[in-house]
């Protein structure tokens, strides 16, 4: 039975203590971890979310009633425990911080008795996620979770600090905002009031908080909620959090600057990391021609080579018809892989595939210097001796080749190559490389639109020297757009605004808007900009994301206390469900029943 808290008060939290402590009367509550009876010594260890202590009840010293109710415990019963700190009787526990010493309790309050959880609360738990994510209030006792959760309010509290600091205000923006369908797909709330009017839950802030611009609040943050209807990965969700930013009077060295300064000391306070500053920097095409990705991992070589010069005109017409219709032939050199089974050549043949790669051809080089190719039969000896040359092949290495349209090949190396980094453990994790990709491409064709899309979006700034390809040739205009990227992901993007009309005008006219169209979703912002808009930048981090790699973990659900599934679905609380038929007749919406 529960017992009341009355006239006790928590002293410490359970890992807070230490030797220091010993000889002190102290309270501690939280949850049994585990109770091991030796018949006349019970060793129970209490957890919370500082760490564990143990308690040691023992016959001839311990109270007998106090000692039944000890032997009595179960696994996540809460409990309190008031007693003095001593020096371990036993041997001292390395592995924990409160290792050298025990609580001899004078009393002890059962507070709370559980049922057996259906998995035990413990590191590295290797129950199943579903399990674990259906009871994710015991998931979340974990030690490994809360750490997760306690430095990602760490970087929230850093971030808050630093920017405070620099002069940066914090400025709440709406949740129920206008639905515009350029994008993503939005969250659509149904409105009582206006039938048949919706509500869009934000993607990002990014409208109001150039309307903030507008409004002469010179620098703008806000640790924002984010929503998109999209299909999930391990590191998206449909709702999310941004660390958000807008800037006044600034160009992109301004924007940079800052931020690099901002996780230079959120890598040295949070892990005693230090980030070499300034932080490297790299245009699109660079990183596309040498990684085939525009979030390359620098942790690790394997470049991409282009070859395309070295075969045009060779006798193998997969190399030479893919040259002819425009596109390249690109490789990566698999140091010291040349002896791979052909099985596990064909499961990387395979995986390119699902990047739109219709295969890839191999050479491996011999410890002879001989060639073992799959298209050997198609290339003279000085054909293949000088591929191997531009591959800067040597005995032992592994040549991997694709040939297609440009896209299509970096899309299947620049995956196969960070792959292939995993199988071949090439990555530390203990190591954090940073990278600004630059100079984006300002738009992309998209063939289910049949026109030119916003790589970022519709209020991006052209690189000025570009401005005049906007009639020209749209395809090649560069963007004031700036990702950072650390170990291969994206954490943040923005890029330098548009805020002169003539400018947005020719943009719009890029994408396909005519003014109606443009004033029907975005009448607003350009109705702001009439009475005076700033130059402005701004940029965005991805929390979950950043803190996800801070904290080394693999998804980002590890980083989130109540995070959805693949379907955007929450197992615990089994959200979404339908709505009740009053609510849906306030809101003047019918459920069309589809049959399967």
């Amino acid at each position: 039975m529960a017992e009341s808290m009355q006239g006790l008060k928590r002293t410490h939290r359970c890992g807070e203590l230490s030797a220091v402590n010993i000889g002190e009367t102290v309270t501690v509550m939280g949850w049994v971890q585990k109770n091991r009876n030796k018949g006349g010594l019970v060793f129970v260890d209490v957890r919370d979310r500082s760490g564990l202590i143990q308690i040691v009840c023992e016959e001839g010293k311990t109270d007998p009633a106090l000692l039944e109710k000890a032997a009595g415990l179960r696994s996540e019963y809460v409990v309190a425990v008031t007693g003095e700190v001593a020096k371990r009787s036993g041997a001292v526990n390395d592995k924990i911080a409160t290792g050298e010493i025990e609580i001899l309790p004078m009393e002890l309050r059962i507070l709370s008795e559980a049922l057996t959880p259906p998995f035990p609360v413990e590191e590295n738990s290797r129950t199943k996620e579903e399990v674990r994510l259906k009871y994710r209030y015991l998931d979340l006792r974990r030690p490994d979770l809360q750490r997760n959760l306690i430095m990602k309010s760490r970087v929230m509290t850093l971030t808050r600090q630093f920017f405070a600091e620099e002069g940066f205000i914090e400025v709440e923006t709406p949740m129920l905002g206008k639905t515009t369908p350029e994008g993503a797909r939005d969250y659509l709330v149904p409105s009582r009031i206006h039938p048949g009017s919706f509500y869009g839950l934000p993607q990002s802030p990014q409208l109001y908080k150039q309307l903030l611009m507008c409004s002469g609040f010179d620098r703008y943050i806000q640790i924002a909620r984010c929503f998109r209807d999209e299909d999930l990965r391990a590191d998206r969700q449909p709702e999310f959090t941004q660390i958000d930013m807008e800037l006044s009077f600034v160009d992109v060295d301004d924007v940079i600057e800052v931020n690099e300064r901002y996780l230079a000391r959120l890598f040295r306070e949070v892990l005693d990391v230090e980030v070499t500053l300034p932080v490297q920097r790299m245009t699109w095409q660079e990183a596309m021609d040498r990684f085939g990705s525009d979030k390359p991992d620098l942790r690790f070589g394997m470049e991409l080579k282009d070859v395309t010069d070295v075969v045009r005109g060779c006798g193998f017409g997969v190399f030479t018809g893919a040259v002819e219709n425009g596109g390249s032939v690109r490789g990566i050199n698999v140091k010291g892989q040349g002896g791979m089974p052909r099985k596990k050549i064909d499961k990387l043949i395979a995986f390119v595939k699902d990047y739109g790669a219709k295969g890839l051809a191999y050479a491996a080089v011999q410890e002879d210097g001989a060639v073992k190719s799959s298209f050997a039969k198609f290339l003279s000896e000085d054909e293949m001796g000088a591929l191997v040359k531009a591959m800067d092949g040597e005995p032992g290495d592994l040549l991997l080749f694709a040939a297609d349209k440009d896209k299509v090949v970096w899309d299947s190396l620049g995956a196969l190559r960070v792959e292939l980094a995993k199988q071949l453990e090439l990555s530390d994790r203990d190591e954090y490389r940073f990278v600004w990709i630059t100079e984006f491409p300002l738009l992309e064709w998209s063939e289910e639109q049949n026109r030119y899309v916003a790589m970022h979006h519709p209020f991006t700034m052209p690189m000025e020297e570009d401005l005049p390809l906007l009639d020209s040739d749209p395809g090649k205009v560069r963007a004031k757009a700036y990702d950072i990227v650390l170990n291969g992901n994206e954490i943040g993007g923005g890029s330098v605004r548009i805020f002169q009309d003539d400018v947005q005008e020719k943009m719009f006219e890029a994408l396909g808007f005519t003014k109606e169209q443009a004033h029907s979703q975005f009448g607003f912002l350009l109705d702001a900009f009439r009475y005076g808009v700033p130059p402005h930048a701004g940029l965005a981090y991805g929390l979950d994301r950043l803190v996800m790699l801070m904290a080394k973990q693999d998804s980002i659900r590890d980083v989130i206390a109540f995070p959805k599934i693949k379907d955007a679905s929450c197992l615990m609380t089994e959200a979404p469900t339908p709505a009740d038929k009053k609510q849906l007749e306030e809101l003047g919406l019918e459920i069309a029943v589809q049959e399967d």
